[in-house]
């Protein structure tokens, strides 16, 4: 391992690259960006980190996984049950932290979950999380998350029993103003990555905040400016444009 800080090397940090084949869009962990597979981004902005030591990938499908292999992503076959659209993110995360235990005797400090169907992440947003967790030990995890005051849940509705909408929360005693600049400041998950603290985090099971328990209840954010994930062929795009954008050494230009 090499020694990066003081700091730092007292704490093993590993990547986990995370994707399903079982996708509306057809294969879209790996469609072309910029003439490579989509994960690529995401798994280079991880091997472009300071302080990452461990790379693995945990995927159910063989193009998924070989693409990653290909960038240095130890494989980690996810069984099927792990694999279906109803499954849940955190039993892979189990599946996978078992997976290095058993095989390689491996039981990270901190854990970067990094989502394949996002191109929108930077090394420095990765490094940034993970000195924030080594800044603070009681932090359970760090997570990307965008502002919008457009959005914010006061502002939201549901349907009520009656069918006519209602509001999300019990504002009978409280006045909520329209302006959306006199609200609590609203942050979103931007779900590109998760930095998580494993002995704050995932070994304090099943505590934590819903519905991600697995991030702990002590969480800190990384505020960014944009993040989406790729659904649909026009996220193909606006992902193109984003990284031709930005100043990073793997993004490869027309």
């Amino acid at each position: 391992m090499v020694c990066k800080s003081k700091e730092i090397a007292i704490m093993k940090v590993t990547a986990l690259l995370t994707g399903r084949g079982n996708n509306t869009l057809k294969d879209k962990n790996v469609l072309p960006v910029l003439g490579r597979p989509l994960l690529y981004y995401p798994a280079m902005a991880a091997k472009q980190s300071r302080y990452i030591d461990n790379l693995y990938v945990s995927s159910d499908d063989d193009k998924i996984l070989e693409a990653a292999n290909e960038i240095g992503y130890k494989k980690i076959r996810r069984p099927d049950e792990y694999a279906q659209p109803t499954s849940q993110h955190i039993d892979a995360i189990l599946h996978a932290l078992d997976y290095m235990k058993q095989t390689d005797d491996l039981k990270p400090d901190i854990l970067i979950v990094l989502m394949a169907n996002s191109g929108i992440i930077k090394p420095e947003w990765i490094d940034s999380c993970i000195e924030m967790i080594q800044n603070n030990p009681q932090v359970s995890s760090v997570v990307p998350v965008k502002i919008d005051q457009d959005h914010h849940p006061f502002r939201a509705k549901r349907m009520g029993n009656d069918g006519f909408l209602t509001t999300f929360f019990d504002f009978s005693n409280q006045a909520i103003s329209t302006n959306r600049q006199d609200l609590p400041i609203c942050y979103y998950l931007c779900h590109n990555f998760w930095t998580l603290n494993i002995s704050k985090s995932i070994d304090l099971l099943p505590q934590g905040q819903q519905p991600w328990t697995f991030l702990g209840d002590k969480i800190l954010p990384l505020v960014i400016e944009d993040s989406f994930d790729v659904h649909t062929e026009e996220d193909i795009a606006k992902t193109e444009k984003w990284l031709l954008e930005q100043n990073l050494p793997y993004v490869k230009r027309a």
